[in-house]
């Protein structure tokens, strides 16, 4: 049982009062949040429907709703419903409430920071940007060099307290260019996901059915709205927590105004600070210990916090409380001649603490510390990690860079890269092969010949008119394929082959992004331009990155920016480059947001370009992720008038009595180096635990390493089938029922083929009108008996392990009986014995959420043939099910992931990426 704090308690039991908690840095928030809602879970009346929690990130919230199933679990037993909580982002709670909720909406897709950059640039004109006027010289914004800024300048159009009035006339003009753009696209940014959502809860319910239908849910549902990292949400994000709360909701923000980080994004520290002067009654709670780190980082981070003016942060007062043990040596501040010298050091002293005893948790062991236990943070990795980069390759220490920051400086992507440099003829066979050579690539039993005819019948641009031939995805695994790379057979270490396959997935997500956008365009011209794009663009377009593709964690020092290591923690964390002009960083000259949207209509503008106490901020953030050990470093550039002298920040670390100026070598007894393998919090979906169910492997390159299939031309036609049943269904639920003369209007505001040539655009949208047809022929006399439309479910199966997903349909047949329904767009979409595991995984999770069972399992299929399968719920197979998921998160977690033993005809046979996990058979 968890023993809490007096402040901790305090702050889980208030469950009927607007609650603020002032989380200082490791101050156990997440538990205390976890704890909290699962105490509203318990009341009487309540169900887990009635909360939303909203976390920063995907991984902070499989973390949270974790902890609350264990809770709940532990004190509450078997809960229904819980599929129906909400815990998750801003993001992804309004995208569903969308898409379950306004129909139109069903169909669009979500652009990523990355692909809507690549839209703006591909049609630099059409979405507003070389049209866009600003007070710079140069007149109007550029393609590639000020598409970003763009994109920045469209999203605070849409989530700051604009006076639009002072907004010059031709900046709206553009924005209006790049919403139709996004429209025509039938496309969402992360921004126009949360105004559209906020857009329904702030409008006039009785304007329409879709209005009507948000304004009931969130009246008749929403009870509870929690906000962890409240310090980072910006103006309409918080008018989207308050359409949640306005029919009275109680709300908690849970946050600390001394991590506001994201200003440039358009948070505001005010925010948090001024909360409980914006809510009645708010009951404010500081969690002031500290228990993640040693009282001398703790001491050194509360003298950073303190450095921002009083008037600008809430008081509060961190305090160690934690079990690591300060010892003279463990903080230290040093000056280095170069940034070469720089490197060299870090890197020794990361060798030096391999093997060092440390004790995670105060009821653990020690372990002897490994390579992932460093962390290396930069103010900016892409313009002062190389030489620690090229210091650790030199001596063969792995490495990952967070992201995909720097991915291109890589030996192994500049050889990737080379591929489509010899696609357009830029670089011969020799070049090409010399490139490979030298990042080591080529197994023993690859045949260069062959992988080189790959390419040139892929180059033979007037082979085919037909534009998906051309696919860049195929034509990388293709070459894969032909030299025979697979793990086993790179050369080097195999610790070495798992981070090759890490970069390599890194680059396939690449493009899969440009594809997303440039898949029609003309063969010849699509690959001159990704050729282009990968030298002169890409790195600036990754540069700020901040997720990772796959969630693969080698044991590797991690590189990463100081915003990406939020919410992270490393026993031993290096702070280099610390620089006047680097950190704090100084504004940077250059066409910017004021050139565009002038000071005087936004609200408080300095927050864009970066204050020091923002970098303050920063600071505060960086060196809290230290749990033991944190080195801080200067090292000039003498060649660089603005890189010469020490960083104010560096100055203030130095003069700290819990800092070394000199290092010492570390104390502490060695241990054999033993990674930290935390139990990961593993959430599927249902289309993941079907590659699971299929091939381990199949499932580790897809989602550990981050390989992308090819798109398919057709790729959006099944899922259009899906929304329009949905909104017949859903309709039917409301009493309105849809009949077969709908058909063509259903696919119309469903279908959206992206990648689809015009013909077969017009094919797919005449087999979805057939498909329609035949379903309302033969089963239109049973839409009337719809139990749930696209319902929520969940399945927890094991300490770290849930499964969720949404069943299509269930409903009741004329036996009384309740069947749960899935649609098939093809009768061949998967193997049968997948299906049926799918579909009873389903049965387990309708049981969690009812409490009731259901009694039938249907795959309806909706091709030509309509061929219906209906079996009874097999009970021992429910329970088989149940422990095949859970051995399938064990061996997730473990990274037990092996192939299949022989090809399977059905799972290699279908298998987009067979060709990196073993020969095909011959014929």
């Amino acid at each position: 049982m968890t023993t809490y704090t007096e402040a901790q308690a305090e702050a889980i039991s208030c469950l009927d009062e607007p609650l603020q908690i002032i989380a200082c840095a490791g101050s156990g928030k997440t538990q205390v949040i976890s704890q909290r809602i699962a105490a509203i879970l318990g009341l009487p009346g309540v169900d887990p429907r009635n909360v939303v929690a909203f976390t920063f990130t995907e991984k902070a919230a499989a973390e949270l709703k974790e902890r609350v199933l264990s809770i709940v679990e532990r004190e509450h037993g078997q809960l229904n419903g819980l599929a129906e909580m909400y815990i998750g982002t801003m993001h992804s709670y309004a995208l569903g409430l969308l898409q379950r909720l306004v129909p139109d909406t069903f169909k669009y897709s979500v652009l990523t920071d990355i692909t809507a950059q690549l839209l703006v640039d591909r049609y630099s004109r059409k979405s507003g940007l070389t049209s866009c006027p600003t007070t710079a010289v140069q007149g109007t914004l550029r393609r590639y060099r000020n598409s970003k800024l763009y994109l920045q300048v469209a999203s605070v159009l849409r989530e700051d307290q604009i006076d639009y009035s002072r907004v010059p006339a031709g900046v709206l003009e553009s924005f209006e260019k790049y919403a139709e753009l996004l429209e025509q696209n039938a496309a969402f940014d992360y921004t126009e996901i949360i105004r559209r959502a906020v857009h329904y809860l702030e409008g006039d319910p009785y304007e329409d059915d879709d209005f009507g239908r948000v304004h009931e849910h969130v009246a008749k549902d929403i009870r509870y709205v929690v906000v962890d990292e409240y310090q980072d949400v910006n103006p309409l994000q918080e008018r989207l927590v308050r359409g949640l709360v306005r029919f009275g909701a109680n709300l908690c923000v849970v946050g600390d105004d001394d991590q506001t980080i994201y200003q440039w994004r358009g948070s505001q520290v005010s925010n948090i600070v001024t909360f409980a002067r914006r809510y009645a009654d708010v009951r404010q709670v500081r969690l002031d210990d500290n228990f993640r780190s040693s009282i001398g980082v703790v001491e050194l981070g509360r003298s950073v916090a303190e450095r921002i003016p009083a008037n600008a942060r809430l008081p509060k007062s961190m305090v160690a409380a934690g079990h690591q043990k300060w010892e003279r040596g463990d903080l230290v501040a040093l000056t280095m001649d170069d940034p070469l010298a720089e490197a060299t050091w870090i890197v020794d002293r990361i060798v030096e603490l391999r093997g060092v005893a440390f004790q995670d948790r105060p009821d653990s062991g020690p372990r002897g510390l490994s390579w992932s236990d460093c962390a290396v943070l930069f103010r900016s990795v892409t313009n002062d990690s190389g030489p620690l980069v090229e210091e650790l390759r030199q001596r063969g220490i792995p490495f990952i860079v967070k992201g995909l920051n720097r991915l291109f400086d890589s030996p192994e992507i500049q050889a990737v890269v080379g591929v489509f440099r010899f696609m357009v003829s830029e670089i011969d066979d020799g070049a090409l092969r010399a490139l490979w050579d030298e990042a080591q690539l080529i197994p023993a039993t690859g045949d260069w010949t062959r992988a080189i005819r790959v390419l040139e019948v892929g180059r033979d641009f007037a082979a085919t008119r037909r534009h998906a031939v051309y696919n860049i995805q195929r034509l990388y695994l293709d070459f894969l394929e032909a030299l025979d790379v697979r793990e086993e057979n790179l050369p080097g270490a195999p610790t070495r082959a798992e981070l090759v396959f890490y970069q390599l997935g890194k680059f396939s997500q690449v493009i899969s992004d440009y594809e997303q956008i440039y898949f029609t365009t003309e063969p010849a011209a699509k690959y001159e331009g990704f050729a282009k794009w990968l030298q002169f663009q890409a790195p600036d377009y990754y540069a700020d990155a901040d997720a990772d593709v796959g969630y693969a964690t080698p044991d590797a020092v991690t590189i990463a920016t100081v915003h990406q290591a939020k919410g992270l923690q490393w026993p031993a964390v290096f702070l280099p480059a610390m620089r006047r002009n680097r950190f704090p960083a100084r504004v940077m000259g250059g066409v910017s947001l004021r050139h565009v949207i002038p000071d005087d209509a936004l609200d408080d503008p300095a927050r864009y370009r970066g204050t020091v106490e923002d970098e303050t901020r920063l600071l505060y953030v960086a060196v809290t992720r230290a749990q033991k050990y944190l080195y801080v470093t200067f090292a000039p550039i003498q060649s660089n008038q603005q890189q010469r002298n020490r960083s104010e920040f560096f100055d203030h670390i130095a003069a700290q009595q819990w800092v070394s100026t000199a290092a010492s070598p570390v104390a502490g007894a060695k241990l054999a180096p033993h990674p930290l393998h935390e139990t990961p919090q593993v959430t599927l979906s249902f289309s993941e635990l079907k590659y699971l169910f299929e091939c381990s492997y199949q499932f580790k390159l897809r989602f550990l390493y981050g390989f992308n299939a090819p798109i398919h031309e057709a790729l959006g036609y099944g899922k259009g089938l899906h929304d329009a049943l949905a909104e017949v269904h859903k309709r039917a639920l409301e009493g309105d029922i849809a009949t077969k003369d709908a058909a063509g209007a259903l696919v119309d505001r469903h279908m959206h083929a992206p990648f689809a040539y015009p013909a077969l655009k017009e094919q797919l949208r005449a087999s979805g009108i057939k498909a329609l047809e035949r379903y309302f022929d033969t089963h239109g006399k049973d839409i009337t008996k719809t139990e749930f439309s696209e319902k929520q479910i969940q399945v927890h199966v094991a300490p770290g392990i849930t499964v969720d997903g949404r069943i299509d349909l269930i409903r009741r047949l004329d036996t009384g009986e309740v069947a749960i329904v899935d649609f098939k767009s093809t009768e061949r979409a998967q193997a049968e014995d997948v299906t049926r595991d799918q579909l009873h995984v389903y049965a387990v999770g309708y049981q969690e959420l009812t409490g009731r069972s259901a009694d039938v399992i249907e795959v309806l299929n909706l091709d030509e043939n309509g061929k219906t399968e209906r079996e009874p719920i097999n009970d021992p197979l429910l329970v088989a099910v149940r422990d095949r998921i859970r051995d399938a998160g064990e061996a997730l977690r473990t990274n037990n992931l092996p192939r299949l033993r022989v090809w399977d005809k059905h799972a290699c046979g279908s298998c987009d990426l067979v060709a990196l996990c073993r020969e095909r058979p011959t014929a």
